[in-house]
C-alpha cells in the first residue's frame, strides 16, 4: 500500500503533465490534442512517477521497463513526463513542432531519447509491445514490464484484436495494457462511431486478466498496476475510465478538443486552473 505523500507526489506530477501540455499548445495559433493528452495524464503519472522502472539519464539501461504510448497523436502528455522527471530540461518543451526540434507531434525514437517506438497510427502499439516482451523473455529478461497505452477509439482497430490474441497464448504476463477510455474520439462518442463496449468482456474473452479501476484516481491506478505485476498467467489490461479534457474545465467531455488551439482566454483560465491544483497539492 502506497502512503500518501508518494500518491500525492504522482498527483502532482499529473498536475504538472496537464499544465505543461497547456504551455506547449500556448495561444498563438498551435493545435494540440489536449483531450486525449489531459484525459491519460494520471495514467502517465503513475508510470512515470510510481511503478515504471527507468533511469532518466540512461535512457537505454537495459534492465528499464518499456513504454508504448500506442496513442501518439498524444504524446505532449509523455513528453512532459519525462521533461518533469529528468530526460531532458523543461524548456525542450516550448519547442515542441518546431522544425529541427526533438519532440515532435507523433513519437519519434530517433530524435528523442526515451521513446521505445514511433507511434501514432492507431493500432499498431500493442503489436510493438508484444514483439517487445517476447524479445525480453527470449533475453531472460521477463521480470521487466512492458507497459501500452492506447485509446478507447482505438479499440476499432482490428490490429488491436490480433496483438491481443498473440500476447495471451504466449502468456506475456509481463505486458500490461492500459486503455484511456474517455468515451470520446476526434468525431463525437466512441459507441456512436464505432460501438467496442463492453472492453472488459472482450479482453477477458481474449484471454486477458481485465481490470476496471477509476483512471483519476491516483492509488487506485497504482493498486491496479499492482495487481497486473502480481499477475502471473497471462497478459493484464487496465480499463481506466477517464474525461476527456480532464482538468480544463472548458475541455472536458467536449469532443472538440481533441486536438485543437487555445484562445489566449482558454489558455490563461486552463493555467490558471492547474496552477491552483498544483498548489493545492503542494500545500498538504
Amino acid at each position: 500500500m502506497d502512503n500518501q505523500a508518494t500518491v500525492r507526489n504522482a498527483e502532482r506530477l499529473a498536475a504538472k503533465i496537464r499544465r505543461d501540455v497547456v504551455r506547449m499548445i500556448g495561444c498563438l495559433g498551435q493545435t494540440g490534442h489536449l483531450g486525449g493528452a489531459c484525459s491519460c495524464a494520471d495514467i502517465v503519472a503513475a508510470l512515470y512517477g510510481g511503478r515504471m522502472r527507468f533511469r532518466a539519464g540512461d535512457p537505454s539501461w537495459s534492465g528499464r521497463d518499456k513504454f508504448l504510448f500506442s496513442k501518439g497523436h498524444a504524446a505532449f502528455a509523455q513528453y512532459a513526463a519525462m521533461a518533469e522527471t529528468g530526460y531532458f530540461p523543461l524548456e525542450e518543451l516550448w519547442n515542441v513542432k518546431q522544425l529541427g526540434s526533438m519532440l515532435q507531434g507523433h513519437p519519434d525514437r530517433l530524435r528523442t531519447p526515451g521513446i521505445e517506438a514511433g507511434t501514432g497510427s492507431l493500432g499498431q502499439g500493442l503489436s510493438i509491445a508484444v514483439g517487445m516482451a517476447m524479445a525480453m523473455r527470449l533475453d531472460g529478461n521477463d521480470d521487466g514490464k512492458v507497459y501500452c497505452v492506447m485509446g478507447d477509439g482505438e479499440m476499432a482497430e482490428g490490429q488491436i484484436w490480433e496483438a491481443a490474441m498473440a500476447a495471451a497464448h504466449y502468456k506475456l504476463h509481463h505486458l500490461v495494457g492500459i486503455v484511456d477510455q474517455n468515451g470520446l474520439q476526434a468525431t463525437g462518442r466512441v459507441e456512436e462511431r464505432l460501438n467496442t463496449y463492453p472492453l472488459t468482456a472482450k479482453w477477458s474473452g481474449f484471454g486477458w486478466n481485465a481490470l476496471e479501476t477509476d483512471g483519476h484516481d491516483m492509488r487506485a491506478l497504482l493498486d491496479a498496476l499492482d495487481q497486473a505485476g502480481r499477475h502471473q498467467a497471462g497478459p493484464t489490461v487496465i480499463i481506466a475510465g477517464t474525461v476527456k479534457g480532464k482538468g480544463v474545465s472548458f475541455a472536458e467531455y467536449q469532443a472538440a478538443f481533441h486536438n485543437a488551439a487555445l484562445s489566449r482566454v482558454q489558455y490563461d483560465t486552463a493555467i490558471a486552473e492547474l496552477d491552483r491544483v498544483i498548489a493545492d497539492l503542494s500545500a498538504v
